[in-house]
């Protein structure tokens, strides 16, 4: 939110008070209390008739400061996020002419006399600063009280993350507003906001509130960052990495960490798509001939209309369209397949369970006791009021019984449109509820699973989104556009949302809406099938593969194989993002920081530690890819590249640049027909340009660590090793082997 006009002057209708100096302070065992007047005090009647804000710096984590300014120390209303408070040592410093407050590798200092300013230091280097009159307690006429804060950028800072954000990578010069919304993948508006940012130059910043954070992202004041709040208090964090992987590392160690999805999960998924006509015998047709054509596919999901019309989400199965739906699912299971149905937290008036919910009060409510309804999407819909814990037992007894039926997974849709005026069971803050609603839905649907199945075998297909909600994954990126434009914004959301905090995400290949070409259903496949996770699904078509071409059948069969012969790869790098909250997709600034020219570049992404994809984002098959420093080494056709350059390539629809590092072990299985499958089994191990003693894991398919593989260069060849695998053939994919190496490209070595 804007409270200026330009540099100089504030905006009619707005009164700033700006913290002047820091006249009075409190140091406790753990915490420092700042008490910063309105004005600077000269006598004593100066004492009279102004505000002040009290600042007090804590730390929840090592390398975390955390920041309150309250200007009235009103009570807080819920709900609050669910965060990690550990008990760090802190060093308090009272110094001569300022006090330090310190946590770790992390400091805050203000200075006791002068002009108000709070510096951030990162192992004694600058990381930021709230300078002077950049903190402000704001009045407006219309009675309203707003707390702002403003971090400065220095002039090579680049600013990422705030959520799944499908507008430009770099936040830089952008206003964004913390406020889930439908808004499709094409504007502003954003599904998942997560009021968390981080920059390239090491630190990271959480602003701990659930209810709408306006940013201005070096716009309002180019060089800075400045976030607002509605109220008399505003709640920051500070978090030092001094990398990014660190930044997020603790972020997630504060917020949660993405939970480990169960590996049948990251084989392709197929749909029924939304608006198209299905019955059961729809269902088997598509998974016969999925089958027949050898594609592989783990999932099949069924979307809205498995209920009948008007009646979503009654949990009812349409029996006319589906007369036995037990008996369905375990044929669809007896192929080998997982289940996946579509639900939200919404019921419309029609179907049996509204009469239910209303009686029992787990709807929400309006001021005067009845239901609040609406004719949004469903006919009189009501919303399931999450925080009354009886609604929350009866919303899981009734998933309960679909998980008994046969379904192992739920696409969590919508949660975005929460009003602001309703009545909470709990009487929680209905505007702060607005976003935080998303994680109380997914939060009930993944108990309910992890309850039945255990944990480490439930997944949710989810659409909203707020912090902590990467504990429930997966998320995938709403409601894109068949065109290529809309598939480049969907990564670019995707890698906003993965420096969220986020460590899976997905996409609806092909695009939602409109009818896709055979061109983008081919590019969009080899992008999907790359992605951590990959669905099929569409509003109006069917997105089944041979409906764009016996080719686009090919593309699917060749990358859905790729994927799954890749997955010991792949599983063993989901283990290291649900342990340590870094991305399993992630953008190449994660990986490359000292590389300056990857700080911008939003249309690749490392895949994992070793593998980079630059997805095709056009129908001449012409890509233009960058490569940081080193030796790269095309995975399918084993071209190689030097890095700290630019390249132009042209692919067929059978290959895009898929590059491993120098030094990379990649890991394939020995099953192209599932995710899921033995992965310490017969396996091989690329080994690209080792210059180096390397290792890499591997992972069995419930994430459990079984083995270790390490190549070392010797004098005249490579020494290899393997801890607890057998059958381990190693191919050497070297520019040139060493010169007493009498073997062509590609020699296989035995352990």
């Amino acid at each position: 939110m804007k409270f200026t006009e330009g540099y100089w002057l504030t905006k009619q209708g707005y009164t700033l008070n700006y913290p002047k100096e820091c006249r009075d302070y409190q140091i406790d065992e753990d915490s420092l209390t700042l008490y910063l007047p309105y004005k600077k005090i000269e006598q004593r009647g100066d004492t009279l008739n102004i505000g002040m804000t009290t600042l007090k710096l804590e730390s929840p984590q090592e390398d975390i400061i955390k920041v309150q300014l309250i200007h009235h120390d009103v009570n807080d209303l819920t709900p609050d996020f669910n965060l990690n408070n550990q008990q760090p040592q802190i060093e308090i410093l009272d110094e001569t002419d300022s006090l330090i407050f310190r946590s770790g590798n992390i400091s805050a200092q203000v200075a006791k006399t002068g002009a108000f300013q709070l510096d951030f230091f990162g192992q004694d280097r600058l990381l930021t600063s709230s300078k002077p009159q950049a903190q402000a307690e704001i009045s407006g006429i219309d009675g309203k009280h707003y707390m702002r804060e403003q971090l400065s950028l220095d002039p090579y800072e680049y600013v990422y993350g705030m959520g799944e954000r499908f507008t430009a990578f770099t936040k830089n010069g952008q206003t964004v507003d913390i406020w889930n919304e439908d808004g499709g993948t094409g504007s502003e508006k954003a599904y998942k906001n997560i009021p968390f940012y981080l920059t390239n130059k090491g630190y990271g910043v959480f602003v701990n509130h659930p209810e709408n954070v306006s940013f201005e992202v070096a716009s309002e004041n180019v060089s800075r960052t400045q976030f607002s709040v509605e109220g008399e208090k505003l709640e920051y964090y500070i978090i030092y990495g001094p990398t990014m992987k660190e930044v997020l590392q603790k972020y997630t160690d504060l917020t949660g960490k993405p939970a480990l999805p169960p590996a049948w999960s990251f084989g392709l998924w197929l749909s029924t798509s939304f608006t198209t006509d299905y019955s059961e015998e729809t269902v088997m047709k598509f998974i016969n001939e999925m089958q027949m054509r050898e594609i592989p596919f783990d999932v099949f999901h069924f979307d809205c209309f498995w209920m009948k019309e008007f009646e979503w989400c009654g949990f009812e199965w349409d029996r006319k369209m589906f007369p036995d739906p037990q008996g369905l699912l375990q044929k669809i299971h007896d192929k080998g397949l997982k289940i996946c149905v579509w639900i939200n937290p919404y019921i419309g008036q029609k179907a049996t369970a509204f009469k239910e919910c209303k009686e029992k009060g787990y709807f929400l409510k309006k001021a005067d006791g009845n239901v609040w309804q609406w004719d949004l999407w469903q006919a009189g819909q009501g919303i399931i009021d999450f925080t009354n814990p009886e609604a929350r037992a009866w919303y899981k007894e009734e998933l309960r019984k679909l998980v008994n039926m046969g379904v192992d997974s739920f696409k969590t849709d919508f949660g975005e449109r929460i009003p602001t005026d309703a009545v909470y069971y709990d009487g929680s803050d209905p505007v702060k509820m607005h976003n935080y609603y998303a994680y109380l839905y997914n939060e009930v649907v993944f108990e309910l699973l992890e309850e039945i199945k255990g944990e480490g075998n439930a997944v949710v297909f989810a659409r909203s989104a707020s912090v902590g909600s990467q504990k429930f994954p997966v998320h995938w990126g709403g409601d894109n556009l068949s065109v290529y434009s809309s598939m480049a914004e969907s990564l670019r959301g995707g890698l906003s949302f993965v420096m969220s905090g986020f460590g899976f995400w997905s996409h609806d290949i092909g695009g939602f809406e409109e009818n896709a070409s055979e061109d983008i259903y081919k590019r969009w496949t080899q992008f999907g099938l790359l992605s951590t996770h990959s669905r099929y699904h569409g509003n109006i078509e069917y997105r089944v593969p041979w409906n764009f071409g016996e080719e686009a059948a090919a593309v699917t069969q060749k990358f859905s194989s790729l994927k799954n012969s890749l997955m010991p790869y792949i599983y063993k790098e989901a283990v290291v993002t649900s342990k340590t909250g870094v991305p399993l997709m992630r953008p190449l600034v994660m990986e490359f920081e000292g590389d300056y020219t990857v700080h911008t570049i939003d249309k690749q992404y490392m895949f994992g530690e070793n593998l980079m994809v630059a997805p095709i984002f056009n129908e001449t098959g012409n890509v233009q890819f960058y490569l940081p420093a080193g030796s790269w080494t095309d995975f399918l056709t084993n071209k190689q590249y030097s890095g700290a350059a630019w390249y132009q390539e042209n692919y067929d629809y059978f290959h895009l640049p898929l590059l491993a590092k120098e030094n990379s072990l990649i890991v394939v299985g020995n099953d192209e027909t599932t995710a899921s499958y033995d992965y310490g089994k017969d396996i091989t191990v690329h080994a690209f340009e080792i210059t180096e003693k390397v290792s890499t894991t591997v992972c069995d398919n419930t994430g459990k660590l079984i083995g270790e593989i390490t190549i070392e260069p010797t004098t005249d060849s490579y020494s290899v090793e393997s801890k607890n695998l057998e059958n381990v053939t190693v191919i050497f994919r070297n520019k040139k082997l060493p010169s007493m190496q009498q073997h062509a490209l590609g020699s296989l070595y035995r352990t």
